[in-house]
C-alpha cells in the first residue's frame, strides 16, 4: 500500500509540473507571437526599402554612336533622345568628333544656334551635294532681287499715278477758274446793257416832255 501511494504521489506531482511547464511555455509562445505580429514590431523589423532608381536614357548622339552617355555629355542638351534624326543628319556631314570639337570651342549661349546651323547646312548638303547651303542662299538672294525689282516698279507706277492725279486736279482747277471768269464777265456785260437801255429810255422821256412843253405855255 505504501508503494502504491508513493507511486500515485509521484505521478501526480510529475503531472502537475508538466501542466505548469506547458502553461508557462504556452504563455511565452503567445507573448512572443503577439509581440512579433504587432504593427510596430513589423515596421521595426522590416528593412528600409531602397530608393527608386532613376533610369536616364542616353542622348540621341550617344545612342547612335553606341557609347555610354556621361553626366556632362556635351551633345546631350542639343540632341535629345526624342530627336535621333537631328544628330543623324549632322553626323552624316560633319562627323561626331568635329561636332564635339566645334561645341567645345564655343560658349554655352551660342551652342544651340551652332547646332541648328550645322543641322540646316547638313540638310542642304544632303539635298544639293554640289552647292549645298550656298545654293539655298543663292536662291534666296535671287528672290530678294526679284522682289526689289517688283517693289521699284510698283513705286514708279504709284509716282506716275500721283503725277496724273495732280495734272488732272490742276486742269479741273483751271476750268473752274475760267468758268468763274466767264460768268463774271457775262454778268458785267448784262449790267452795262441794262444801264444803257435805262439811259436811252430816260432821254426819250425828256424829249417827249420837251415837245409837249410849248403847248402848255
Amino acid at each position: 500500500m505504501e508503494c502504491s501511494d508513493y507511486k500515485n504521489t509521484t505521478i501526480s506531482s510529475l503531472t502537475a509540473s508538466l501542466i505548469n511547464s506547458s502553461s508557462s511555455f504556452s504563455n511565452i509562445v503567445s507573448a512572443t507571437t503577439t509581440s512579433e505580429l504587432s504593427p510596430k514590431s513589423i515596421l521595426s523589423n522590416t528593412p528600409p526599402s531602397p530608393p527608386p532608381q532613376v533610369i536616364l536614357s542616353p542622348c540621341a548622339a550617344c545612342k547612335i554612336l553606341r557609347r555610354r552617355c556621361v553626366d556632362k555629355c556635351v551633345l546631350a542638351p542639343y540632341f535629345p533622345p526624342t530627336e535621333p534624326l537631328k544628330f543623324t543628319i549632322a553626323h552624316r556631314v560633319f562627323g561626331a568628333s568635329n561636332i564635339i570639337k566645334m561645341l567645345q570651342e564655343l560658349p554655352e549661349e551660342h551652342r544651340a544656334d551652332a547646332v541648328n546651323s550645322m543641322v540646316y547646312e547638313a540638310n542642304a548638303r544632303i539635298r544639293d551635294p554640289i552647292y549645298g547651303c550656298a545654293g539655298a542662299i543663292f536662291q534666296l538672294q535671287k528672290q530678294i532681287s526679284e522682289l526689289q525689282a517688283e517693289f521699284a516698279k510698283a513705286q514708279a507706277e504709284i509716282l506716275n499715278l500721283k503725277c496724273q492725279n495732280s495734272n488732272l486736279l490742276a486742269l479741273v482747277c483751271m476750268e473752274v477758274s475760267e468758268y468763274q471768269e466767264n460768268s463774271t464777265s457775262l454778268l458785267s456785260s448784262d449790267h452795262i446793257n441794262d444801264y444803257g437801255n435805262n439811259t436811252s429810255m430816260c432821254l426819250e422821256d425828256n424829249s417827249v416832255y420837251a415837245a409837249w412843253e410849248p403847248l402848255w405855255t
